[in-house]
Parts: C-alpha cells; structure tokens; sequence
C-alpha cells in the first residue's frame, strides 16, 4: 500500500474511494478540530504530547482531583467554546450532503460536526458543553454551571495558561481554595457528560455505530491515531467483514496494519480537495 503525501494527489484518491464506495461510515478525531484551535492529544507517532487525561475513576474517587479539573476548565474551557468549524468539518458535511457519508462518528466532544451542517452524528465520547449528576442524572449546559464557579472563585478568573485538550489548560497552582459547584438538585458530583479516560462508551452510541457500520460499503477514518479503543474497535470490524478502510491522518494509527488505503497529509486540504473533485463528477 503506498501513502499519498501531495495534497493533491491525496485529494484525488479520496475522492475516487468515496465514489468507488458511496456509502461510507465516516469516524474522526482530534486532528479534524486543530484547525479550529482545540489541540490534539497525541503527535505523529501516537505518542502523547502532554501528561495524559483525567482517569474516570480519579475523578469520581477524589475532591482534589475535581478541585483541579474545574479550576483548570474555568480557563481553558473557552478554546473549545469559543471555537469555529473548520474547512475539514465543512468538507464532511459537504460530502453527507452530497450523500457519500451514510454515519459519521466522531470522537470529539466538541460538537463542531453540527454546527458545520452534519446532520448524521454519533457523539461516542458525549459533549463537553453539558454536564450531568452522577447520582440523579440531573443535566445543565456548561457555560451555566462555569459562570457559578466563578462567581464562587474570583480568585481564579484572572489567572492565564495555555489551552490544553478538551477545555483542559496547562495551569498549575494550589487549587486546594478552589470551589465546586455541585449538582443544585441533590448536592451529587457534577461531570461533564462525556466519557472520561477509564469509563466506558454507553452500549446505545455502541450499538448505533455498530448498526450503520454493518450497512456501510467502506470505512473512512479521519484525523485519529484510533490509539483509543472504543474507535479501534470499529475499524477492527470493518476488516473482519472485509469492506474497505481507509486513513486520512498526519500520522500514523492503531490500524495501520488494517489499512486498504492511507493518505498521510493535511486533512483540511485534502477533503476540500476531494469535494471538488467530486462536484465536477
């Protein structure tokens, strides 16, 4: 299998493999969201760039370590707020227009498929910008229960640091003053409404992914390194049944072995590239 480096060139192989294969399920991640400002996790290699992630589990069991991912969220929360959809999701919902993309599951929380037009997503980590009780499923936007803490903690809202993945920021400080806010319902621990390092995918977004793959006649992965299981998984699928799998990445992934077709190159490029490719067609 030879890898594409030349954005044009990519651009037209994709858009030959979409048309070969119209009925794609479509999975993306980080690297769709880093032209819109929201960083990545993971490098070239699939090695992690920074510390990794809160632990499901870390954050349940301890008050510290929630003390320090809300401080942190009250400043770097506003990258991912904040943020526009970039070409390479217009380009996505472009081609679900068109009817080329049969289900598009994204890894991202970020929502940002839908405000670029995707009308066919499955949010398989959730959405950053809800957040929900742990004890009686009681469920607010972000932005609401962000502007309490800060009422709650003047302190912090002055302070500045890099944005970090996922609404993360690269600040470190005691944060042992800090103060949650805590579900107004039943005083239950508030967590963002999607699926912490350590949790599991909820079995409906399982089984829904599952579903449309099992319809689909290829598979399109798009700016993930797959390093994550509950993405992987999928992919591993679609080589048992034997249907088409392509990458388009800046990197090297989890199914690099799986791989039919891999395009190594921008993927912003690359995806207006092939829409206009297949809008002469």
């Amino acid at each position: 299998m030879e890898i594409a480096n030349s954005v044009t060139q990519a651009g037209e192989e994709l858009a030959a493999f979409i048309q070969q294969h119209p009925k794609l399920w479509v999975i993306t991640g980080a690297g769709v969201s880093t032209d819109s400002g929201i960083p990545d996790y993971r490098d070239a290699d699939g090695q992690w760039k920074r510390p990794p992630p809160v632990q499901h589990g870390d954050f349940m069991s301890s008050h510290h370590v929630r003390q320090r991912y809300w401080a942190r969220a009250l400043i770097g929360f506003s990258a991912m707020r904040e943020a526009q959809a970039s070409g390479a999701h217009r380009a996505l919902a472009a081609l679900e227009s068109r009817g080329y993309i049969q289900q598009l599951v994204t890894q991202n929380v970020d929502r940002l498929h839908q405000r670029a037009g995707s009308r066919r997503v499955i949010d398989l980590h959730g959405r950053a910008d809800m957040v929900k009780c742990m004890v009686c499923d009681y469920q607010m936007m972000r932005h609401a229960m962000h502007a309490e803490m800060a009422r709650m903690n003047p302190s912090f809202t002055g302070l500045q640091a890099g944005h970090a993945p996922d609404g993360d920021a690269d600040l470190e400080t005691d944060f042992s003053t800090f103060r949650i806010f805590d579900c107004p319902r039943c005083s239950g621990i508030l967590k963002p409404d999607v699926v912490f390092y350590g949790d599991v995918v909820p079995a409906e977004r399982r089984l829904a992914a599952q579903v449309a793959l099992a319809e689909a006649e290829a598979v399109l992965a798009v700016g993930t390194s797959l390093m994550v299981f509950s993405g992987y998984r999928f992919c591993r699928a679609a080589h048992e049944r034997g249907i088409p799998l392509a990458s388009l990445s800046l990197g090297v992934t989890r199914a690099d072995a799986l791989l039919t077709h891999q395009w190594r190159a921008p993927l912003t490029p690359v995806l207006e590239q092939a829409v206009r490719c297949l809008q002469g067609t």
